[in-house]
Parts: C-alpha cells; sequence; structure tokens
C-alpha cells in the first residue's frame, strides 16, 4: 500500500492495476485479523495495526464528509453507455440534477440525437463532437473538437456563465483491458498526455474538465493530467464516490477537475441505463 508508487508499469503495468484498485488493498485487515483471532495470536492482532494504519493514512480522509455550502457553478458527467436501452430516461436522470454543465460521453449516432431533444428545454446551448457532447443553461462559444486521439473523444467550449467565462472540457480516454498480456492501457496513456498539452496551452483562467479518464485519480500513469487540476471528489466529496460498474463500482474511473475554481461538493447521482455513474459536483471562483 505505502509504496504503490514504486511498483513499475513496464510489461504488464502492474503499477497502474494496483493503483486503480488500491482502496481495496483494505480488505486485507479484517482477513489478517480474521487469521490472527483463529490463531489465537496477539502479536499477529498487533501486525495488523501497521496495514490499518497505513490504508487510514491513504483513504481514511476521503470518508469523511468535506461537502460544503455554496457553488457558482453545478456540473455534471456521464458516460452514457453507447449500449445503454433507454437514453431518454437517463436524460431525464441528468436534467433532474439541475445542474448549469453538462458533459455526455459515449454518444452514439442514434442516441446524441434522444439527449438533444430530451434536454432542450432546460439546456438550450449544446454542441456534440464525435462521440462526446456538453449542454450547457448558458451560452457555448469557441467550440472546438480536442485532439486526443485519432477519433475526437473530447471537446471543448467555453461556457458563458454570469460568473463570468469557463473553459468545459468533456473528455474520454480510451479504454483499458485486463488480459493474459497485462493491463493494456498504452492508448490512454497517450491520450492523457494529449489532453495534459492541450490543458498546458488553455489560457482560460477558469477550467473545469469532465468526464471519463478510465483511471483512477491514484494511477501516477494520469499524473500528466491529474497533478494540473484539483479533484472536485478528493476535496469535496463524501466517501469514495466509486462509479464503475453501475451495478457494484470498484472505481472512480468518471471525474470532475478544476483549475482556477474551487470545489464546494461532490456527489453521484443514482444509476441509470448506463453502467458508469454519473458524477457531479458543486464548484466555485
Amino acid at each position: 500500500m505505502a509504496l504503490h508508487g514504486w511498483i513499475p508499469n513496464t510489461g504488464v503495468n502492474a503499477g497502474s492495476l494496483v493503483q486503480t484498485l488500491l482502496p481495496w488493498t483494505g480488505i486485507a485487515v479484517p482477513v489478517l485479523l480474521g487469521l490472527a483471532a483463529v490463531r489465537r495470536s496477539r502479536a499477529a492482532a498487533a501486525a495488523v495495526l501497521v496495514p490499518a494504519v497505513v490504508w487510514v493514512t491513504l483513504f481514511g480522509g476521503a470518508l469523511t464528509d468535506k461537502r460544503s455550502g455554496g457553488g457558482d457553478l453545478t456540473v455534471v458527467s456521464h458516460n452514457v453507455g453507447e449500449a445503454n436501452p433507454d437514453p431518454a430516461g437517463t436524460a431525464r436522470v441528468l436534467a433532474g440534477a439541475d445542474a448549469d454543465v453538462l458533459a455526455l460521453e459515449e454518444l452514439s449516432d442514434t442516441s446524441a440525437p434522444v439527449y438533444a431533444r430530451e434536454l432542450a428545454a432546460a439546456y438550450p446551448h449544446h454542441a456534440v463532437i464525435g462521440g462526446v457532447g456538453i449542454w450547457s443553461r448558458h451560452p457555448l462559444a469557441d467550440v472546438r473538437a480536442v485532439p486526443i486521439m485519432p477519433w475526437t473523444r473530447a471537446l471543448r467550449a467555453t461556457a458563458k456563465t454570469p460568473e463570468g467565462p469557463v473553459a468545459v472540457y468533456a473528455v474520454h480516454l480510451a479504454s483499458v483491458r485486463v488480459s493474459a498480456a497485462g493491463f493494456t492501457t498504452g492508448r490512454r496513456n497517450d491520450a492523457a498526455r494529449e489532453l495534459a498539452a492541450a490543458l498546458r496551452a488553455e489560457a482560460a483562467p477558469r477550467v473545469v474538465v469532465l468526464g471519463d479518464l478510465n483511471g483512477t485519480y491514484q494511477d501516477d500513469a494520469l499524473a500528466p493530467v491529474t497533478s494540473r487540476l484539483r479533484s472536485a471528489q478528493r476535496e469535496a466529496g463524501d466517501g469514495l464516490g466509486f462509479t464503475w460498474p453501475a451495478v457494484f463500482p470498484v472505481a472512480r474511473i468518471d471525474e470532475v477537475l478544476v483549475r482556477g475554481m474551487t470545489p464546494r461538493a461532490a456527489w453521484t447521482l443514482p444509476a441509470t441505463g448506463s453502467d458508469h455513474l454519473p458524477v457531479a459536483a458543486a464548484v466555485s471562483r
């Protein structure tokens, strides 16, 4: 647990895999306590304090409720799932969050018009390029694709909010797989580096990045992006905020990241027809 950053990412990418599932290493603590009880060993029970303290040091702060009031802008991100059988119902769940800006990932040619129709009343401004889209209560300007992969998986727009312009990114990094060859993250890591380059070139003082990173904030391979942005969940969430898979979430791979703004609260929304949970956050200048 303590030395996860030293696990190499050469070959099978064991480092990224361990860091993706790092919160679950805490399961070892009750298992070891149980073994110590079976053996009736006080020394073994005392030794379990070591991994327990390490886990609490790493993740104990995430278990406290850090949400506060306020916030100039409420945002939602959701990988709506290309195979989602009920895009209209998903749109109603998202509209019910009463957010100012929505970022949707994994849109298809058939589902994108459904979201546009269902969200039109609450969100008069929207832009879709490829499989990603942004819906906003406020006017959008400077809309363009962000070239992080050969096909469009990221979109950037300026939301003209009453408190001033905010650069909004909707992103969907490449998928990862666990196979006999290991944890395949090469394309995702390449996309993260391209996104990081775009963010370095971003001149707007206030930036919100919404999307499916296909990796967790703990994964050092995503540091080119995460090291330059603040995580709303880490700073203003309640709990670990796992988002995938929706039926039994084991990892938070969907994020709200900000620069030049302060997270006030972060939470997950109810499940939809997607295999991801939507994430939401309130942020302020």
